[in-house]
């Protein structure tokens, strides 16, 4: 059995952590199956895909979309749409 690990990138800082991680958890695979998520806070590709190449992450399997607003929107956006995405799993 494995088990699922997801990874959340929202800022710039969490792109820096969550890629050692990623890595790691990628060669250590036997025991989980690693998905990128994305929450979309950085949605100007000169930026966001920056993160990805420099970093050499693979484009995330889950992308939220949640854009700019206020801390609280951004907050709610966030935890509206990883509900969805997680929905599949119960």
């Amino acid at each position: 059995m494995t088990v699922l690990v997801d990874l959340i990138a929202a800022a710039r800082p969490n792109f820096m952590k969550v890629a050692p991680l990623y890595h790691a958890l990628v060669r250590e695979s036997a025991w989980c199956t690693v998905r990128l998520v994305h929450t979309g806070q950085h949605y100007d590709a000169n930026m966001s895909d920056a993160f990805f190449r420099d970093l050499r992450l693979p484009d995330p399997e889950v992308h939220l979309g949640v854009g700019s607003g206020t801390h609280a929107e951004q907050t709610a956006g966030v935890m509206v749409a990883y509900e969805k995405a997680c929905s599949w799993l119960r």
